[in-house]
């Protein structure tokens, strides 16, 4: 008796092991090639402490839309907290540079500018004080990861900011000031400045040179030249690389990962460096990330890597891994990015959706697999989005989001932000407030925003949508189709409609569902139950997004 009761305890113990087991294995992974992405310039996103608005006097009048406006790091983590990004179902967040820009002015042809956007920096090692402190970067990053959201920051290691009476240019060791790039061959790209007046780091020289003057002085005054430079002399000794200036560049950025956490970098200006900067950048990146899940192992999220995303200008998925220059053609896939910002996107969402939705699944599961790449249909300096008139938003906000591929919402796009500005040149005009104001008086932003949620809740909740294999189901009475993603254990499988009419409208579901099986339709939240093969949804709405309920 008391060996059956034994066997018994024993069994139940199986059991138990092997529920746990299962749960753990069904478990929802996020996996980066599927990541719904929200993009925002902290400045203009939400001002959470006007306190710090004129912190740096910045009061030279400016073109329309080229000042600090304050929007700041608080301003981001009070949205996290109220859970609008929860409610967009995103799972990532990139922000512009955090580092401190120049406080001087410059005039592009398109008016007085400050460096509001991020892309003028001036010391790679603090954060600019008109965006927050340290704590507060440390707070959004917490917050952030208790809801699950990463967070992906701005690398810029190809250039300073430009030279004003208050910010002097780097020494000529580390920057050149001319000539201007002829974009013409590869390395007309590369040895040259992108702009007038925009040093351009020395990314290819391997020789050692000393800290800018400027930045000794600067932090003598603010007290941590020591421990700057102690923290130097170990990353030198530890990496064995030479100190010029990319090395110490990767390292105050790599600062960031060990400080705070985050999860990624968004890489600017890729092409316009050699590649095998960004192979080292990579492994300084990774090793930090290493480091901080070593010394941090409760704030550990998951086993993902570190995410690496290159913005490699008119780089397109039908490019596959190669960047063609016209004399030379380079994979900057094989050099320390694992996905790249998607250009072809915004042309491709005029197409069908079978067209595009195929067309890229195929690339991501062949030529590209075990890669990304990251879609938009607006960005921050792309002149051209996809919908410049918000006149097809939700059309917009269907096709990225049921893309193949990582989708990049830019802020706004959720909320039918105006990109056209009265007064703004240039890429200002994509640059405005965000319209906060808009999701309380205004009932078709309202329902925009409707739209976006509940597509990026679906997409957030079903890493098939974005990572998975698409196959279609039927052109004809109307489209639908499957996605199925599997990961080890795990498997995800959804069906998806669109342009059904509105009213009672049979899917065939056979390929996915068994029979009996009860399914649940997230953008009505009708349910229904497969009987021979299909599943009837009464709603009036013209999507449908089926999962197993």
């Amino acid at each position: 008796m008391k060996k059956i009761l034994i066997l018994i305890l024993a069994l139940i113990s199986l059991t138990n092991c092997s529920t746990k087991k299962q749960a753990m294995t069904t478990e929802t992974p996020f996996v980066w090639e599927g990541a719904n992405l929200y993009f925002l310039l902290i400045d203009r996103f939400n001002n959470g402490n006007p306190e710090n608005d004129k912190i740096i006097s910045r009061d030279k009048e400016t073109g329309v839309l080229r000042n600090f406006m304050g929007g700041d790091i608080k301003g981001i983590t009070q949205k996290i907290e109220e859970g609008y990004f929860t409610d967009l179902g995103i799972n990532a967040i990139w922000m512009t540079p955090v580092v401190e820009q120049i406080h001087g002015s410059v005039d592009e042809g398109t008016g007085n500018s400050y460096g509001f956007h991020g892309y003028w920096t001036k010391d790679w090692t603090a954060i600019d004080p008109s965006y927050g402190t340290r704590k507060d970067l440390a707070e959004l990053v917490e917050k952030a990861h208790a809801k699950g959201i990463r967070i992906v920051l701005d690398a810029v290691i190809n250039h300073t900011g430009p030279v004003t009476e208050l910010d002097p240019a780097y020494p000529e060791s580390w920057v050149r000031v001319g000539p201007k790039c002829t974009y013409d061959t590869y390395q007309n790209y590369i040895d040259c400045t992108l702009v007038e007046n925009l040093p351009d780091v020395k990314t290819e020289s391997n020789e050692n040179v000393e800290l800018p003057p400027m930045l000794v002085e600067k932090w003598k005054k603010e007290g941590r030249y020591e421990q700057e430079v102690a923290e130097l002399d170990a990353f030198f000794k530890r990496t064995g690389y030479p100190r010029a200036p990319k090395y110490y560049i990767m390292k105050w950025l790599a600062d960031y990962i060990t400080d705070f956490g985050i999860d990624g970098y968004r890489v600017d200006t890729v092409k316009h460096t050699t590649e095998d900067v960004w192979a080292d950048f990579s492994k300084v990146c990774k090793d930090a990330f290493a480091q901080f899940k070593k010394d941090n192992p409760k704030k550990v999220l998951d086993a993902n890597e570190f995410f690496l995303v290159g913005e490699v200008y008119g780089y397109g998925i039908s490019g596959k891994q190669l960047y063609n220059f016209g004399d030379k053609k380079v994979n900057y896939f094989e050099n320390g990015f694992v996905s790249l910002i998607n250009f072809d996107f915004k042309g491709d969402a005029n197409k069908q959706y079978e067209e595009t939705f195929s067309n890229y699944s195929t690339l991501l599961n062949s030529d590209l697999k075990g890669l990304s790449v990251m879609n938009y249909v607006t960005s921050h300096d792309d002149g051209w989005p996809f919908d410049k008139k918000r006149e097809r938003t939700f059309e917009a906000g269907t096709k990225l989001l049921l893309a193949p591929g990582i989708s990049q919402v830019y802020y706004g796009d959720e909320t039918a932000r105006s990109l056209e500005i009265a007064g703004a040149e240039g890429d200002a005009t994509l640059r405005s407030f965000m319209n906060w104001e808009d999701i309380k008086t205004n009932a078709n932003t309202k329902n925009i925003l409707t739209h976006f949620q509940k597509i990026g809740q679906f997409r957030k909740n079903h890493p098939s949508v974005g990572a998975g294999v698409h196959k279609e189901i039927s052109i004809a009475p109307f489209y639908t189709f499957s996605r199925t993603f599997t990961k080890g254990d795990y498997t995800d499988q959804v069906v998806i409609g669109l342009e059904l009419p509105f009213g009672k409208k049979e899917i065939n579901v056979s390929s996915v569902f068994e029979e009996g099986a009860e399914v649940h339709d997230a953008f009505s939240g009708i349910s229904s139950v497969v009987k021979d093969g299909k599943v009837m949804i009464d709603s009036q709405m013209g999507i449908v997004l089926l999962e197993r309920k």
